[in-house]
């Protein structure tokens, strides 16, 4: 069983774009990709990016442990078009939270050695407090780069291990790989943390990323996913670490869920109801978006099911009520104390030394958002580690 003052809490927000209306993204088949950016507005938008990243602020003034940042495209559930981007602003504007970038799309890089190289720049602003993400990245991902899924595995680990040697190894140096070519690898930024910032990766089900993971001694993330499965993934890491004699520790597991925290549990269920959009939204798609050919290795019928929870769940999230969305561990809403005995019986079930909370996930005001963190990082946090 982990113990409570063992975990961090790391705040996130994927900082949506709510001010669409529902009525012009259900005219079309799927949320992300084919809704016109005529929707968006950019006026409006500058508003609410300044409100979001005050809110980041806000986070680490009110005690949590790290900030988690993202990137999603072509999607009006996610303005963090670059999580380095992103992370380089709060390098400059906090002080002391670690800086999760979860993460980085290798597959759709071509150029893992600016990657590395822009990871090192927010590390060196930050004074060293980044966390160095990886993801395949998700279907819809694919689709709007144009990158062949074929090929997604084999790029992601390839830009992984490019990026690491360019961490690692004094320049300059020549690279001749099969995705991958530069004839001069030198960049002058390098990453203070030494040997490099610390690893991360993300998944919903694929036991590939898990094996990979616990390969890699890294932190494993399960996303949005039932307590069953992220159990069940956890074990596999476990298993897989075991067999190559290391006992992998709570900072291996990390989970995230997100998280509304009102005054009262009335009063959180009434936000919890508005944050429907953001599943409604995230995840409404056909599921050759979420999977498209070549992407993921064919399961056994029986095992269609685990290989993503997003793509594959029985009943998706987009098509869940509020009320099942917390029943599937995949919300958490209420009170102080309600959220705190949720929040413990994920840790304690899991044994994970990282919880992820979404606190900002759909149509809530900058002052109930504000509440929220607050509530969480005076009241949660504290109440979590037992101070």
């Amino acid at each position: 069983m982990t113990r409570m003052r063992d975990v961090d809490v790391f705040y996130f927000t994927e900082m949506p774009f709510y001010e669409v209306s529902q009525e012009d993204l259900d005219a079309h088949e799927a949320s992300r990709l084919t809704p016109p950016n005529e929707l968006f507005d950019p006026r409006r938008a500058s508003v609410l990016l300044r409100d979001f990243f005050d809110e980041y602020v806000w986070a680490e003034e009110c005690g949590f442990d790290g900030l988690m940042v993202n990137e999603h495209h072509n999607a009006p559930t996610c303005m963090h078009i670059s999580a380095n981007i992103s992370a380089s602003i709060l390098a400059r504007t906090t002080t002391r939270a670690k800086l999760l970038i979860l993460g980085n799309m290798l597959p759709v890089w071509d150029n893992p050695v600016r990657l590395a190289e822009e990871v090192a720049f927010a590390d060196v602003l930050s004074g060293g407090r980044v966390i160095s993400g990886i993801v395949r990245g998700i279907g819809p991902e694919t689709w709007a780069t144009n990158s062949n899924p074929v090929h997604n595995r084999a790029r992601f680990e390839e830009a992984h291990d490019l990026m690491v040697k360019t961490w690692t190894t004094p320049g300059p140096w020549r690279y001749e790989g099969v995705h991958y070519h530069f004839r001069v690898v030198n960049p002058w930024m390098r990453p203070i943390q030494l040997p490099h910032p610390p690893v991360w990766t993300p998944g919903t089900g694929s036991p590939e990323t898990v094996h990979w993971a616990a390969d890699h001694h890294y932190t494993y993330a399960a996303f949005l996913t039932p307590l069953d499965t992220a159990e069940r993934l956890f074990d596999v890491y476990r298993a897989r670490a075991r067999e190559n004699g290391v006992e992998p520790g709570p900072d291996k597991f990390a989970f995230m869920v997100p998280c509304i925290v009102a005054d009262t549990d009335a009063a959180a269920q009434q936000l919890a109801a508005r944050a429907v959009w953001r599943y409604r939204n995230a995840s409404r798609a056909p599921k050759e978006y979420w999977l498209p050919p070549g992407y993921a290795p064919l399961p056994p019928r029986h095992q269609l099911k685990d290989t993503n929870t997003m793509a594959n769940a029985a009943k998706s999230m987009a098509e869940q009520t509020v009320e099942e969305l917390q029943a599937n561990d995949h919300l958490v809403a209420g009170s102080p104390t309600t959220v705190t005995e949720k929040l413990r019986r994920i840790v304690d079930r899991l044994g994970i030394g990282h919880l992820l909370l979404e606190g900002q996930v759909g149509p809530l005001g900058r002052d109930e958002t504000m509440r929220c963190i607050e509530l969480l990082g005076k009241e949660v946090i504290p109440a979590l580690k037992g101070s």
